[in-house]
Parts: C-alpha cells; structure tokens; sequence
C-alpha cells in the first residue's frame, strides 16, 4: 500500500555526473556513477549512462545526515507513533528536520561536530564515524545496482568540504572505483548550466506534464 519514492536531490546529483565526466573526459551517458549528495539531507545514487537509476528517499531513508533520521527500523517507530507521547508533526520532524545528528548532538553543524571530536567529545565521535560508515554502506549498496561496473563514485554536496569526512568515506569506499570530489551544493548553478545545453542544442528540454 506505499509505494516506495525517488525522493533526491536531483539537480545536483546530475550536475555533478556531467561535471565529472568531463573531468574523465568521457561523456556522461557513456558512463556508470555513483553520486552522493551530502548536506542537510543526503542523496545515494546509481546513474547508468546518465540517468538515475535507483537512489535512496532523502527524506527518510539512506544514511542518517546532519538534519534526518535516515532509515529506522520500523516497529520501534510505530511504537513511538502510538505512544501517545508525539504528536504527528513532532514524528514528522524527528524523521526530517531535527533527526540524525541534530537529534544526537543538539547541533546540524558538522563544523561543530568536528570541533566537538577535536576537544575529545566522545559521542560526537561516535555519531560523525557512524554517519559515515551509513554513507559509505548506502554507497557500497548502489554499487551493487550496477553490478560493479562503476568509472567513478562522485561525492558533492556541503559536507564534501569536510576534508575528515571525504578521508574517512573514501578509506571504506576506494576499492571500488575511483573517487571525484565536487564539493558545494550547486543547484542554481545546474538550473542555468542545464538552459545553456538546451538553447546550445546540446540537450533537449523535457516536458513533465
């Protein structure tokens, strides 16, 4: 009876396949990516050939990211459900919006976090290793989607600024392709880039309605 969404941050997870490609010199529907989006929310994806194929609901499965739960299992939320002590929208939130790190540090700020691991805050350690253990898992289980046949896994997105959580993603992911960073979330930036392809011929507008 629910039925499952791609439900991702679209813009720029394509933004960053094309800008990757070009990097590899190779076009983009040539090629097989995983691209992560990581920010608030985060964003796992397997583009085969140029398009996504499978990616996780950023809203509320996935890895756990600064500001959402990610997935939970799924009596124990029910449980909290009908407790009686939530309402529907404190559920809400707790999923998306105060979830993931924020729900255990107190903070979404992953500058903060590292600050807190550099002072020797143990749980904030503890929640940042397991974040990026979840991102680095989600990733593996994409690379599965396109049965190993992978030219690069691209990591963009706010948190790809952070120099410990790309060092610490990559040790786990490597192994399987090579890794390119495009650090920022750059949405406007694809919007326009994306009018350019079609007013230069390159892409041709698609029609959603």
């Amino acid at each position: 009876m629910i039925e499952r969404r791609a439900l991702a941050h679209v813009l720029n997870l394509r933004s960053a396949a094309i800008w990757a490609a070009q990097k590899q010199n190779v076009q983009v529907d040539q090629v097989n990516y995983v691209v992560v989006h990581m920010g608030g929310g985060i964003s796992v994806a397997a583009m085969r050939e140029g398009r996504i194929i499978d990616v996780n609901d950023a809203s509320s499965a996935g890895p756990f990211s600064p500001e959402r739960s990610g997935t939970l299992p799924l009596l124990p939320v029910i449980n909290l459900c009908f407790s009686g002590q939530y309402t529907h929208t404190q559920m809400k939130k707790m999923i998306m919006g105060e979830g993931g790190v924020k729900a255990y540090l107190g903070t979404a700020d992953i500058a903060q976090v590292e600050k807190m691991i550099q002072n020797g805050n143990a749980s904030a350690k503890l929640v940042f290793d397991a974040m990026v253990y979840q991102i680095a898992k989600e990733i593996g289980a994409m690379a599965t989607v396109l049965s190993g046949k992978i030219s690069a896994i691209v990591l963009t997105g706010g948190l790809a600024h952070s120099n410990s959580i790309i060092s610490e993603v990559k040790k786990r992911i490597s192994f399987i392709a090579p890794v390119i960073v495009l650090p920022g979330e750059l949405e406007m930036e694809a919007m326009a880039l994306g009018a350019q392809r079609v007013l230069m011929g390159e892409e041709f507008a698609n029609d959603y309605r």
